[in-house]
This record gives structure tokens, sequence and C-alpha cells, in this order.
């Protein structure tokens, strides 16, 4: 028994120590790039994975953007218009995880493009990576946040049989109620963090598997057949050309698949770093989409008439689609875990966009820099960079009083996303292609043809969100993600040529080149 005892310990002590030593080399890899270690190393492989799978909320996602399916293309449009944008958007998470192997930091995007740019324009690349993210994530936590103050509000209206149906004001009041919320979970320690992770992947999972079972067995006979499900194509757009017509449902894919660039922005705080955020990435976006694929397909089978569900008067398609097939109490219990489910994807989104803040304030690119890159010194996490994202989304969230400007500032945060993910990709395969220094995880003599394809759709998606939806357009259904984006550009492209590139020069080294990382801030923490 003592034996045993013995043994036990000694299999502990060499445990603690491996981890030691891996977060010993990860700080002195993140000395190497230029910053010290700030934060504690708390996520393990798996919490990473369970942070960037989470932060995409499958079940809730699909649940707020089916309506684009159902309007481009019907059947056609939810399972094609997913399974398509799916594979190529798998070429941006091989590319990204790439280079979050090589360069682990919670910079990411904007310090990839600051590396592998010419070094006379690494400044600028990096500027304009970087205040594409930040537009992305923030105006994303609005997004998810409002789009969970709507499905609560279409609860609302489930329970009391339409006599209850809150007002604008009313969901915007549900909304900051969710960003204060959001901001205190957001403020944790690293420790708390890792460990919510682990609910939120099992609800996300859990719920996603549930409502696939209980679509496709409930409904009993009440489905379409086969064929239709998978090869009826219904035009709703207002766009004549029904080929330009089903593209426009690659917007929820694309709404959907975003965020997965949060593994890269937590690597500070990420044992392993260097291997765990790539794997997080690639296996997150795989996992969400084959998911939403499956889940896509089991509604699929269960819309009988997509002209009666588009005519719903429920603000989401789905909620519609769960009151038909599971009743009213049914729908509830189901809705319940996904309103549950699109909050903690709302809290990992904060997250993620507060470290993003955080990292471009310790480079000094935002205004007021030296509050946001502030680290609290009872969570060591950035609490105000935490506070600095609630309060910009709940500003945002004014544009929630007009669903066009809504669908818009969603519209916005894919489009500055994914200008951040396909900067450094590009820089990749050009100007740092013999500058790069691959990690662990590299794509080899792959990278390029990789690499152009992410780049080619990128390129694509990004002009194709700017469309309207439908051919003859006004005020009140135009798609203003172009005026959002052109806003933030032109404030960007001003602040540079006026004053920045006087002051701007990318990344700052807070570490100098004879500073030795050393265990002892292991063995304390």
């Amino acid at each position: 028994m003592a034996s045993a005892d013995l043994h036990n310990k000694e299999d502990k002590n060499v445990t603690h120590t491996d981890i030691v030593e891996v977060r010993h080399a990860d700080d002195v890899r993140l000395a190497e790039l230029g910053y010290k270690s700030e934060f504690k190393r708390e996520f393990s492989l798996f919490e990473t994975v369970a942070f960037s799978f989470s932060i995409m909320g499958v079940i809730a996602s699909v649940s707020s953007t089916l309506e684009f399916g159902l309007v481009s293309g019907g059947h056609v449009g939810m399972v094609f218009g997913w399974l398509i944008p799916s594979i190529f958007v798998m070429t941006i998470a091989l590319s990204m995880a790439e280079l979050a192997s090589s360069m682990p930091t919670s910079a990411g995007l904007y310090y990839f493009s600051a590396k592998l740019a010419p070094e006379k324009y690494a400044p600028l690349a990096s500027w304009i990576t970087g205040w594409a993210n930040i537009t992305g994530q923030i105006t994303l936590v609005c997004s998810i946040d409002f789009t969970c103050a709507q499905m609560i509000t279409t609860a609302i209206a489930v329970n009391s049989n339409g006599a209850t149906v809150l007002s604008n004001g009313a969901t915007y009041g549900i909304l900051i109620a969710i960003l204060l919320s959001h901001g205190v979970v957001c403020s944790a320690a690293t420790s708390i963090l890792a460990r919510l992770n682990i609910f939120y992947v099992l609800i996300n999972v859990g719920t996603t598997i549930a409502a696939i079972i209980a679509l496709l067995v409930v409904s009993g006979d009440d489905k379409v057949s086969t064929k239709d499900a998978f090869t009826l194509f219904e035009n709703n757009t207002g766009w004549a050309n029904s080929g330009w017509a089903f593209l426009l449902a690659f917007t929820a894919p694309m709404w959907t698949l975003t965020g997965y660039d949060s593994a890269a922005h937590i690597a500070e705080e990420v044992a392993g770093a260097d291997r765990a955020a790539p794997i997080a990435i690639i296996s997150a976006v795989a996992a969400t989409a084959s998911l939403g694929w499956l889940l896509l397909i089991a509604t699929s089978f269960c819309v009988t008439s997509v002209t009666d569900l588009l005519a719903s008067e429920l603000p989401l398609p789905m909620g519609q689609v769960f009151l038909n097939v599971l009743g009213k109490r049914g729908m509830l219990a189901m809705w319940s875990l996904i309103i549950v489910v699109q909050y903690v994807t709302g809290a990992a989104q904060g997250v993620d966009a507060s470290r993003v803040v955080f990292a471009f304030a310790r480079d000094n690119a935002l205004p007021g820099s030296r509050w946001w890159k502030k680290m609290n010194a009872r969570t060591q996490t950035p609490v105000n960079a935490v506070w600095f994202v609630m309060v910009i989304a709940a500003i945002c969230g004014f544009l929630g009083f007009s669903t066009t400007a809504l669908t818009s500032l969603a519209g916005s945060a894919v489009i500055g996303l994914y200008t951040s993910y396909v900067v450094p990709i590009f820089l990749r395969i050009t100007s740092g292609r013999n500058k790069f220094v691959p990690g662990p995880f590299a794509l080899g003599r792959w990278a390029t043809p990789i690499g152009i394809v992410a780049v080619a759709w990128v390129s694509f998606i990004v002009v194709m969100l700017l469309f309207p939806p439908g051919q003859t357009t006004t005020a009140e259904d135009m798609n203003y993600a172009i005026v959002i984006i052109s806003a933030v550009f032109i404030f960007a492209t001003v602040s540079w040529v006026t004053s920045a590139h006087k002051w701007f020069h990318g990344p700052v080294r807070n570490v100098g080149e004879e500073e030795e990382v050393t265990k002892e801030k292991d063995l304390q923490t």
C-alpha cells in the first residue's frame, strides 16, 4: 500500500515537473517573440479546443442564421449552402493554424502580418490587420449577445402564445443585462475561464446532438422525401439569377465559422501553445462544420414548407421549426438550452475580444492604450480591456433598433474578421515565404496552394457579403455593411496618415534581449 502511494506521488511529481517545463518553454518562446509573460498558463489542450469550439456555438449559430439558407435556395440553400463554404473555410483554418504554431502570442493576426510583411510596410500591415480584427471582434460580441436577447424574446412570445411581444427597447435592455453579466464572467481569472470551457463544450455538443435526434425522431412521418431534403431549390431572395441567389446562402456558415482565431489570442494563457493552438483551430472548425451540417440536414427533412416557415411571426425561423416539430413545451425546453449555448458563446467571444484589445493596446495602437493594457493584480487578466469591449458592444447595440442595421453590423463583423485572417495568410505565401519560421505544425509544400485557395475564397466572400439581399433595394432593406466597414477604414487610414505612421512601428518588445525567463514564476503559479 505504501509502495503504491509512493508510486502515485512520484507520478504526480513527474507530471507537475513536465507541466512546469512546458510552461517555461512557452515563456522562453514568448520572450523570443518580444513579450514578457503576464498571464497564467492555465488552459490545457482540451480546454483550448473547447474554447475555440464554443466560441462558434454551433446550434445557436445555426438557429440564428437559418433564414439565409431558407431564403437563398430553400432545402439546397440549407444543406449545400453550408457544406461548400465549410470546405473552403478549412483552408483558412489550416493556414491560420500554421501561423499560430509558429508565433504563439496573444497579438495573433496583426503580429503575424508585421513579421511577414516587407520591413518597410510591416507597421502598416500590422495596423490594417489589427483594426480589422478589433472591428470584427467587438461587433461580433454585440451580434452574438443581441441575438441571445432576440432568442429570449422569442421564448417569451411563444410561452405567451403571442400575447407578449417585447419592443426593441426591451430587447436592448436584455442586451445590456447580458453584456453586464459577460463583463463579470470575462473578468475572472484564467483558471476559472479555462474550467468554464468544459461546461461550454458539453452544453454545446449535448444540445446539438439532442436537437438532431429530436427533429428526426419526433417529426415521425411528417418529413419531406430524401430527394427534396437535398435537392429542392427555392429562390426567395428577390434576385432573378438563381445561381447568385444560392451563393447568398453562404452567408450563414460564414457568420458561424468565425472566431476560431481565438486559440491564437489566448496563446499566452495556454500550456504548450505552439501545439495546442493549431490543434484547437483545426478541430474546432472541423467539428463545428460537421455538426452544423448534420443539424441542417435534420432540419431540412423537417421543413415541409419553406414559404410557411418564412411567413412565421417569430423573429427566428428555427424557433418555428422546433415549435412545429416538438410542440410548445418541447420547443421551449430545447430553446432554453439554445439560449444557454448562445449565452456561453457570447461569453467566450468576450474573452477573445478582450485579449485582442489587450494585445493591440500593449503595442500602443489604441487610444488610451495605457488603460486597456493594464492587468488586474488579483485575477491577472485584462479586466479594463474586458469592460472596454462590453461598453463598445453596448453602443453598437443601438443599431439593433433597426433589423437592417443589425444585420449589416453582423456582416461587418464577418468582413472585419476575415480581412484580418487573410492579410497574414497572403503575406505568408508572398513576401513572407522566405522569412517564415515554421512551428511544430507546418503545412510544408502545401502551404502555398492552400494559402492561395484561402485568399481567393476570402476575396470572394468579402465582396459577396457587401451585396443587398434583393436585386431591388430600398433604404429599409439595404445592406449597410459597406458603410460600417468604410467608416472604420476611413478612421484607420486618416489616423495612420495624420499621426500613427510616426509613432506606430508594429509590435513593441516589452522584454529585453538579455532578459532571462526563469522557472521561478512557473513554480509560484
